[in-house]
This record gives structure tokens, sequence and C-alpha cells, in this order.
């Protein structure tokens, strides 16, 4: 293959061209949705980001390139095709790569990533991943003198200063939309965010801050289970009122509450964290079990998920270790109930927490998330490209998924009724919603401040034995009233308990 010379002016010019066309569909279709373009000033502001993207990225190529020489060349390769990966994401499930997008990818583990796996997938990365890094090798840069370099990045840096001064009446609509612009920016918007994530990480307590410390104030015999819902939202749940009958043994129950309830944020680390916790903070501080298990509470933790905070205890179990003690056929979350009631019998403690950390429905493969026999609502979607499935699909495949939360709840209440000598309670809550195809929107992880209802309106449902507290009247709860609650259930005296933030009389 002959290599053509040219200058790195040139090359780097070249490279922020292919950069927008390939990568900046999903910028541009925002920018369109959120300005009038049949006016002057919206095609001035079309027109100035335009070039202000094409400039701004060669400046950064050519200063990159002209530093780091070869090896630039091969990060540009790998920008070519994450950014090929992070606009498939962003077509397919109407995310923006912030932040908080960064922390979910970097939080998934191969199981969940590799439900993502697509035919199309491959085809992103084929045709706007691979194929334009191999333009890359087709050339052979020309670089320039030093004074020559530096007159260069001055001139650059005076005509964008010049470009952002004479768009100052534009600032104001940038800065408004500048996360999501900055979301959608290839491939800045995971560079940056990417870099921002592990600052914050870094600032953030190396260990948990512990709490004051706790008694124990009767010798009352008390179990109390917290099952924590991965993607659930409270508007496909028929307690709630949704026309479905997605509760069908639930609804059934005596002593079934449920509660208007939002979560702190849209996706499941910081939402566990927030469930946790026992007020609402940037800080790590000593989450409920831990906390629990120092102050002489017995805590089991089962879960068939991720994105907890580091939990301390003794009675740790992960999906692997219940189904080395179940049957095989215990693939789903029902084998988080496994041996349950015996494990708790043979504590031989009279204040029991027990954590249940479900994933039944997290996306985007909903229909494998339960058996076959709960399969209620069809035609289901099968497809992981969300938007290729019809609406009816989508919300079938995932109201299966909260037809098996509800047996699995169901079952766990039948399991605490037969502790008799034990005063019981059962509370349900989700880590965060869902979006399954409202405006466009897929699964969750939007930021809070743009976050539709769908992604933070969640279920917060209680069961309580005949013989145990009664529940207050609330209008909305948060998930910083579970830690509270199971201080107040078991008997907890503490320090930070907040008597206004537990939901028990």
């Amino acid at each position: 293959m002959v290599k053509k010379n040219i200058k790195l002016q040139y090359f780097a010019l070249i490279i922020s061209f292919i950069t927008l066309v390939l990568y900046h569909l999903p910028f541009y279709e925002f920018v369109c949705n959120n300005i009038n373009i049949e006016t002057l000033h919206g095609n001035v502001l079309l027109i100035s980001l335009t070039i202000l993207a094409l400039v701004l990225n060669a400046f950064v190529f050519y200063i990159g390139l002209y530093l780091l020489r070869s090896i630039g060349k091969w990060i540009l390769i790998l920008f070519f095709n994450i950014n090929a990966i992070a606009v498939y994401f962003v077509n397919t499930y109407g995310v923006i790569i912030d932040k908080t997008m960064i922390g979910n990818v970097i939080n998934t583990n191969f199981e969940e990533s590799s439900s993502f796996f697509s035919f199309t997938l491959v085809l992103y990365l084929f045709f706007i991943g691979i194929l334009p890094s191999i333009l890359l090798f087709r050339f052979t840069i020309v670089y320039p003198k030093v004074k020559r370099f530096l007159i260069s990045v001055f001139l650059t840096l005076i005509f964008l200063l010049s470009l952002a001064y004479a768009n100052s009446s534009n600032w104001l609509w940038i800065d408004k939309h500048s996360k999501t612009l900055g979301g959608l920016a290839m491939p800045w918007s995971y560079v940056v965010n990417t870099s921002t994530f592990y600052i914050d990480k870094y600032k953030e307590n190396k260990k948990q801050i512990i709490l004051p410390n706790a008694t124990i104030k009767n010798t009352e015999k008390s179990v109390i289970v917290l099952v924590i819902g991965e993607s659930a939202r409270s508007q496909n749940f028929s307690l709630y009122g949704y026309n479905k009958n997605t509760n069908p043994l639930l609804s059934k129950l005596k002593d079934i509450h449920h509660f208007n309830a939002q979560s702190c944020a849209t996706y499941t680390t910081a939402g566990v964290k927030g469930i946790l916790e026992y007020k609402e903070t940037n800080q790590l501080y000593e989450a409920l079990p831990n906390y629990l298990f120092r102050n002489g509470i017995e805590v089991i933790w089962r879960t068939t998920n991720w994105g907890e905070p580091k939990i301390n205890i003794k009675n740790y179990l992960k999906r692997e270790d219940l189904e080395k003690l179940g049957e095989d056929k215990l693939k789903y979350d029902e084998v988080l109930l496994f041996d349950l009631k015996e494990q708790i019998l043979a504590s031989g403690k009279n204040k029991i927490l027990v954590v249940l950390h479900t994933s039944t429905s997290h996306g985007p493969t909903y229909y494998k998330k339960y058996p076959q026999q709960f399969k209620v609502f069809s035609p289901v979607c099968e497809s992981v490209e969300l938007s290729e499935c019809s609406q009816e699909e989508l919300i079938n495949a995932y109201d299966n998924t909260i037809v098996y939360t509800d047996y699995i709840l169901a079952t766990l209440i039948k399991k605490l009724k037969q502790l008799n000598d034990f005063k019981t309670s059962m509370i349900f809550i989700s880590d965060h919603g869902e979006s399954l195809g409202e405006n466009n929107l897929y699964m969750h992880g939007i930021p809070m401040s743009i976050a539709p209802k769908e992604q933070i309106d969640i279920p917060f449902i209680v069961w309580t034995s005949e013989d145990s507290k009664e529940l207050k009247h609330s209008e909305m709860l948060s998930q910083h009233h579970i830690f509270h609650s199971v201080l107040d259930f078991l008997g907890m005296d503490s320090p930070i308990y907040n008597e206004n933030m537990s939901i028990f009389k």
C-alpha cells in the first residue's frame, strides 16, 4: 500500500471532518430539536457550532499528533472504535455519555455487558470504527517546524476565542444544554467524563465513615427483609393502578401497603448507596448492613446483582454461592429465597436483617429474566435493540418481569409468615426506574437534572405480620427512609436515628 505524504494541519482537519460526519448525528439531532432552524439566529448558532466542533477537534488532534507522533495515530484508532460503540448506544438506547453513564459502564460486569451484543453493534463497529481506522495508515504525516507549529496553535486559539466572543448571545443556550451537548460530542464525551468520574472517585473517602454506636433496646424477636429491586418502575405495578394485572399475588394478601416514592439516582451504584445510607450525602458513610452487623444484629446479604458499596458482614452470598447450595433449575432470582427460612432460624439471634438484591427487571434482555411460566403477556421483545421492537412487545417483556417480581415477593412473605416466633416485615424498593421507549429513551442512567419520571418513580411496598408495627400514612417517600425504618423495626437506639424518617408508627 503506497502511503501519501500529507501536512499535519491538513491531516488533523480531515480527521476532524470524519469525526464530525460519522459520530455527531445525535449531537445535531439534539441541536435541531432545541433551536428554531427557520430563523437567522438558529442558523447562525448551528453554523457556529459546526465550525467550532470542526476547528476545535482539529486543533486538539493537531497538538496531540505533533507531540505523540505515531502513538497519536493509535489513539485516534482507539477513538474511532469507541466512538462507533458510543454512537450505537446513543442511537439505540437514547443514552447520553455523561459522568453518570461512564459510572454505569465501569460498574457493569461481563454478564450485563454481554447482553448488549448484537449484529447491529458489529456493523457500527466495522463501518464507522474499523474502516475509518484503516484510512489513517494511508498517509504519512509531514510535521511542521517548531516555529510553524507554535504560530498555528496561536492563530487557531485566536480564531476560537473570536468565535466564542462572536457567539456571546448564545452562551446562555449552550450553558443550559451543556451536559447534553458534552455527552454527545465525540470523543470528548467519554474522555472528559471518564477523567471526571475517576477524579471524583479519588476524592471519595477511601473507607466508609463510621457512624455513632447503636444499642438494641429490647429482646423482641424481629426479622425484616429488605428487597432491593432492579429497574422497577412503579407505574407498571397494578398495586399502583396499572391497567394490567402485574401483581396477581400481592394484591390478594392482607397487610400489603404501597407508598409513592422517588429514587435519588438513575443508576444502580448511586441508587443502592441511597437506600443503604442514613442521609443524602456525597460522602461514603457506613452502610446499613455494616452498621447493624457491627452493633450486634444478624445480617444476611444475598445478591444476584452488583453495584452495592463494600459490605462487611459474615453472611454474604452471591448468585454462584446460592446456586451451589440450591438446585440447578434455580437460575432466576428466586434462588435468593433458597433455604432462607432455614438460615434465619439457624441464626440464634433475636434481631435479623436480610437484604435480597435482585436483578429481575434489568434490560435490555427483559425476556431472559423470568421462567417461561411467567410469560403472561405476549408477544414480547426478544432483541437487545429495543427500538426495533414494538412498544407493545417491549412493555409486555418488561411487565412479565414485574409479574415474576410479584411471585418472588409473595413467596417471600409466605416464608416469613412461617416464622411464628418472630415479628416480621418485608420492604421492597427499587434502585431506580426504567424508560421503555417514552420520548425515545430506553433503560436508565439519564442525569437526574433531566431524568424523566419513568426513571425516578419507584415502588415502595411494605408487608408486616399482624402483630408487628403499624405504618404511618405518607404522601411521598425516598430511598433514605429505609435506613431509619429498619432501625425502628429492629428496636435500635442510635444518635443518628430520625423518627420522622421511619415509615412505622
